[in-house]
């Protein structure tokens, strides 16, 4: 997989998200900023994101995908 192609499916069901994705063989760096995490705990946070992409992880095309998520307000 490219950086490219997770953050599409980043995109995709985050349709509201600024996404940046970044790493290569395997392992990536998401950085999703997104109203959606307004009063998320963290953990809720990254279980957005993951859903996002779980199908590719669970056929090993991701292999491991470190989440930076944020809210707009904590960004400014």
């Amino acid at each position: 997989m490219t950086p490219q192609e997770i953050q599409q499916l980043i995109e995709a069901k985050m349709t509201d998200a600024k996404v940046s994705v970044s790493g290569d063989e395997g392992k990536f760096t998401a950085e999703v900023i997104s109203d959606q995490f307004d009063g998320l705990m963290p953990i809720k946070r990254h279980k957005l994101v993951y859903a996002c992409v779980n199908d590719e992880i669970t056929s090993g095309a991701l292999h491991a995908l470190t989440i930076v998520a944020k809210t707009p307000a904590e960004v400014a």
